[in-house]
């Protein structure tokens, strides 16, 4: 009888297949929610973050630049608040899209998972796009619903639901109902259902918006979930509190499902509303950070620059590297002036 096991026809050292072409990964599989079972993102992350001990006054986001802070009892107060708020003024539809064109602030992780949890997609842009990009991106998305800021909203035009001003003076009144979690109407959220619209770069051609579902985020989750299982495991002592840079634009497909990760991580995110590079390393000196994932003419900074000299970087313990690759030299020029930081790409 001809041998049909597809694992053992796969070399066990790498997982290619000669039979089929193709390569298998050689780890093991991870544990996801069952394909039907109706479970948004938003839902995946939550559900893993209260696993674990974190204390609610513990700080979720820091928006340095602004002075301001949100705990994590505060975030999830503000998303089960703003869910409902979105319920109960606006006649939003599952799968509808929501653009969102803003800074980074403390508002954003708040406005992502609400629109998550009630199956509304979200389409995050650029704030930096000039208007024709914007409407571009708008008409791809065939977005009905908006969230921007007063120096933005003169981008966006008329809507079918209007667009909410996120520095305007009722928006605080949509993040503090009380009393929501009886009166908030459930809603199931297929994994297959589309969870965002991110938009490409444009390198050739127009700017294309790329779908991503709720269980391509999952699996990504579910990855993430893993690496922070994994972590410590051989150390007697627990790895200290994670706290984390983020130099990567929230609207950017790295920036948007990092934010979710760190909420399933119970992480600390430090935000600056405009990257700058000493205000970086001032901001890892002063919050004790532990990571960042950055791009690479970050990394190159970090080689260059004389100013890392000039603050006590000794909390970093780990930069990972996406959305373009480094060179195998500028990564050994890390390694030798960071011995102590885990560069992974």
């Amino acid at each position: 009888m001809a041998e049909t096991d597809p694992k053992r026809l796969m070399d066990p050292k790498t997982g290619f297949s000669h039979q089929t072409g193709t390569y298998s990964s050689l780890r093991p599989p991870l544990p996801l929610p069952p394909i039907n079972q109706p479970f948004s993102v938003a839902e995946f992350c939550l559900s893993l973050f209260h696993r674990t001990s974190t204390d609610g006054s513990t700080t979720f986001v820091v928006n340095e630049t602004a002075g301001e802070s949100l705990s994590y009892s505060q975030f999830v107060s503000q998303v089960r608040s703003l869910a409902y708020s979105l319920q109960q003024c606006y006649s939003l539809s599952q799968n509808d899209v929501a653009f969102v064109v803003s800074p980074p602030s403390i508002h954003i992780p708040v406005v992502y998972f609400a629109l998550l949890s009630l199956g509304i997609i979200v389409s995050p842009s650029n704030p930096l796009s000039s208007n024709s990009e914007i409407a571009h991106q708008m008409q791809l998305s065939k977005s009905v619903i908006a969230f921007a800021t007063s120096k933005t909203f003169h981008k966006i035009p008329s809507l079918k639901h209007g667009t909410i001003l996120l520095d305007s003076p009722e928006f605080p009144s949509m993040l503090t109902q009380s009393n929501v979690d009886n009166i908030i109407k459930s809603v199931k959220v297929n994994q297959s259902d589309t969870a965002a619209i991110l938009y490409s770069s444009g390198t050739t051609g127009q700017v294309k918006g790329v779908m991503v579902t709720h269980r391509n985020l999952i699996g990504i989750m579910a990855i993430i979930h893993r690496y922070n299982m994994n972590q410590g495991k051989d150390n007697d002592k627990p790895p200290p509190r994670p706290v984390t840079f983020f130099t990567l634009p929230l609207f950017h497909v790295f920036g948007f499902f990092m934010l979710l990760g760190m909420v399933l991580s119970a992480t600390t995110v430090v935000l600056v509303e405009r990257f700058d590079f000493e205000e970086m390393l001032r901001a890892v000196e002063k919050y004790k950070v532990t990571g960042m994932p950055v791009s690479p003419p970050v990394v190159v900074a970090f080689v260059k620059s004389d100013l890392t000299k000039k603050y006590n970087l000794s909390s970093l313990q780990r930069l990972g590297c996406g959305g373009a690759s480094l060179g195998e030299e500028m990564a050994q020029r890390f390694k030798k002036k960071f011995p102590n930081v885990l560069l992974a790409q």
